[in-house]
């Protein structure tokens, strides 16, 4: 057993928390078409938490120019409102179970986020869990978004915690490379695609859905602490 000391539990929102990343796909694709782009599914899938600069120097490498992704990104979000207007929205398989164990251990829990905290506040009031979290800290509000591990170190900045200290919860690539430099211990929930050979060497744990969570936390024997 590793026998880790956890002072704190960082999620994701998209694709860890809450079921968007599924309309993420789908409209990345169609946002750009709508502005005269063209990019794959594959292509798409590589955005999922990409965060400024690094979505705007992934474009560039797509296009091979500089464009505006401002309007494009607009756009994807107001699709992505409407589909979650439309089909409500969805918690990913033991959210609940999840956070309400870790809530009975008292350990601090927040979100580390590529979207804003206006937009990640309303998602948790909507899906009735905003009292599970201690903090929110969003890629919006560090110099460089996920890959990159600002907003993780931030996190744990605020939280006075060290990386190690944490488990880092993240559905997609980006996320776990991100959580992974900043130095925490990085559980995957994969969504939409898994995890390739060289992502698996920078996981704690990987699991099929947070129902798991607990089950992975008595194997790994983790002490969780204030």
């Amino acid at each position: 057993m590793d026998g880790k000391i956890i002072k704190a539990v960082l999620f994701d929102l998209d694709g860890t928390i809450i079921d968007t990343e599924k309309y993420y796909r789908l409209y990345w694709p169609k946002a750009f078409a709508k502005f005269g782009y063209t990019i794959t599914d594959e292509q798409g899938l590589g955005m999922r938490s990409l965060g400024s600069p690094y979505v705007e120097e992934y474009a560039e490498k797509l296009f091979g120019k500089k464009i505006d992704l401002t309007e494009i990104k607009k756009y994807a979000r107001s699709c992505v409102d409407e589909s979650v207007v439309k089909n409500g929205l969805e918690l990913k398989d033991g959210v609940i179970e999840c956070l309400s164990f870790l809530k009975n251990k008292n350990v601090k829990i927040a979100i580390v986020t590529a979207t804003a905290i206006e937009r990640t506040e309303k998602y948790i009031k909507d899906a009735n869990i905003e009292m599970y979290f201690n903090d929110i800290i969003s890629a919006k509000n560090v110099p460089h978004g996920k890959p990159a591990p600002d907003v993780y170190l931030t996190a744990c900045e605020k939280l006075r915690i060290e990386p190690k200290e944490t488990i880092a919860v993240e559905d997609s690539p980006n996320g776990v490379m991100s959580a992974s430099r900043a130095g925490c211990n990085v559980v995957m929930v994969p969504d939409q695609t898994e995890p390739d050979e060289e992502l698996i060497k920078c996981l704690f744990g990987n699991i099929k859905s947070l129902r798991e969570f607990e089950n992975l936390v008595n194997e790994k024997g983790i002490v969780f602490s204030r």
